[in-house]
């Protein structure tokens, strides 16, 4: 799908930027480049690092708030993956014109840029958060879903698609919770906000393995979600530091006590597969029957809901431990 083709992430120094990049040039010996385009020019420096200067990467200093530096930076470009976000759930509620500026402003300047530079396909990273959101961060990445969604009847006569992958916690990734149990284990003590909380729960790798995947299955509109496993977050407590006192916090604001990928609202226009999710779009071109048949899939139930706590895969604190084995110190 990528031999001979260029391929951008905005946000691509970040977690998931950086496991996709190593991932596609591992898996994709013959893309043609790799473009990462971000703010930060310490961590652009320190990736290219990491990556030995390989030959096929390319960074672009950059912010999606920026039309005039994305338009430059996609000219070439077949694919993107939009994983550019302000996404600290506190950060945004107390700046809240800034993440609309990155997360919403930012989205429209990524679709306008596509489509006049006749990008292929992209595909944009989407949270739980924005399945009835309670908080801002939630409310404006639901606002970039459908945006995106939305940008497949903007193209006009040229071929740009988008879609959006939605997902749950990030195994390990910058600023979630097991680098910060980690951390709080040294003390002797985690704080837990609600016992009976619960999370979706994902290996960067199988976040970037499931986008690869979108890529080759979207016709553009689809809301992509994969299914996955859930977590009590007393077992990731006994997982990191089970000799270590558990205190109780409370939950913070904007915060859910489980996670929704999918709402009751949603289920009538999703489909579903072995392994993931499809929520259809809601466009007169779109051929719903034709859609499942093509795929294999059947429509959910009415007034189906994919939530962390009704979810039916759960992990053990065994399976959590091995997870996160290579975040230990």
């Amino acid at each position: 799908m990528l031999n001979d083709k260029t391929i951008l992430i905005t946000g691509g120094t970040g977690s998931f930027g950086k496991k996709f990049t190593e991932i596609v040039l591992k898996r994709y010996p013959n893309v043609k480049k790799v473009i990462i385009f971000s703010r930060d020019e310490l961590k652009q420096f320190e990736m290219a690092q990491q990556f030995e200067h390989n030959p096929k990467l390319r960074f672009f200093i950059g912010d999606v708030r920026d039309k005039d530096r994305l338009y430059r930076a996609m000219d070439g470009v077949e694919y993107v993956v939009h994983a550019a976000a302000m996404k600290q759930v506190p950060a945004a509620e107390y700046n809240p014109i800034e993440a609309i500026r990155t997360n919403i402003n930012g989205a429209e300047n990524v679709i306008n840029s596509a489509i006049d530079n006749g990008v292929k396909k992209v595909i944009a990273l989407s949270t739980d958060k924005a399945a009835n959101p309670i908080n801002l961060y939630g409310a404006t990445k639901l606002c970039s879903d459908k945006l995106f969604v939305a940008g497949n009847s903007y193209v006009g006569s040229k071929e740009t698609r988008f879609s959006v992958v939605r997902y749950g916690n990030v195994v390990g990734s910058r600023g979630s919770v097991v680098p910060f149990f980690l951390k709080q284990r040294e003390r002797g003590f985690l704080p837990v906000t609600d016992p009976r909380m619960t999370r979706f729960w994902i290996t960067l790798e199988q976040g970037v393995d499931f986008v690869l995947k979108s890529f080759a299955r979207m016709k553009g509109g689809e809301i992509f979600v994969p299914k996955i496993p859930s977590m009590n977050i007393m077992d990731l407590a006994k997982a990191i530091g089970p000799e270590c006192e558990i205190k109780i916090v409370g939950i913070r604001p904007g915060e859910k006590l489980h996670e929704l990928m999918i709402t009751a609202d949603d289920a009538r226009n999703t489909v579903e597969y072995e392994d993931y999710f499809v929520i259809q779009p809601e466009f007169a071109w779109w051929k719903r029957n034709d859609y499942i048949k093509e795929n294999g899939g059947k429509k959910v139930e009415e007034g189906f809901v994919y939530s962390s706590n009704n979810n039916n895969w759960w992990l053990t604190v065994e399976e959590l431990k091995d997870m996160i084995k290579e975040f230990q110190v």
